[in-house]
């Protein structure tokens, strides 16, 4: 092989890789939630239960419906805060997570090491890796990612700041040894309009995390 078609073959090589692989800013990715058999018996308004992630640069929203309470977290990597408002029956609450504490929860998770497993999938139209995630702890949890997709921002989620993809399914491990299972159904690489991410002054009742434990 000579140095010259050599040369050609390597910049056509790194030249689709890198078309294959695209760096997004703003995304919406929306999820369904599978809740084990035991958890979906015990608590049939659970059904149907989504959870919804929009990014936009350095912002991301998280949303998580479970129809009986949904929960909001509106996440600024800038600032390194985090908002949290709550929808229970008509109650609402805001509670606002100051960079302190948002650098401790980080803590949890920025040590997870992911190691790539053999399996792959389709998921929402993407090739995902199968991927086995260690955290520091040394609880485990598998989950499928697509290396084409990689977010600008890796703190859109907390869970996956050390991943190089996009994560399109994932398990959570409950307190109670179950596992709910989160599957993307839709990726849409789409503006998001920056009101999206901006903190209601109205409507919510502020609280903080321990007076919102006192009132249940």
């Amino acid at each position: 092989m000579s140095h010259r078609f050599l040369t050609t073959f390597l910049c056509l090589w790194i030249s689709v890789s890198a078309m294959a692989q695209r760096t997004i800013s703003d995304a919406k990715i929306t999820y369904r939630m599978d809740l084990p058999p035991e958890m979906a018996q015990t608590d049939a308004m659970l059904q149907n239960s989504s959870l919804t992630i929009y990014m936009r640069s350095y912002l991301s929203r998280v949303e998580i419906n479970f129809n009986i309470v949904n929960y909001v977290y509106l996440i600024n990597s800038r600032e390194r805060t985090m908002t949290t408002l709550i929808d229970q029956h008509g109650s609402r609450y805001l509670i606002r997570n100051s960079k302190e504490q948002f650098d401790k929860d980080m803590k949890q998770y920025e040590g997870t090491k992911f190691a790539d497993q053999a399996e792959k999938k389709e998921i929402a139209g993407y090739t995902c890796k199968k991927a086995l995630a260690t955290m520091p702890d040394g609880k485990t949890y598998v989950l499928y990612y697509t290396p084409d997709l990689v977010p600008e921002n890796r703190l859109y989620n907390q869970r996956f700041t050390n991943l190089k993809g996009l994560v399109l399914e994932y398990e959570i491990h409950t307190k109670t040894g179950s596992t709910i299972t989160v599957t993307a159904t839709k990726v849409e690489l789409i503006p998001v309009p920056a009101s999206y991410f901006d903190v209601p002054r109205s409507g919510y009742k502020e609280v903080s995390q321990q007076e919102l434990k006192n009132m249940n």
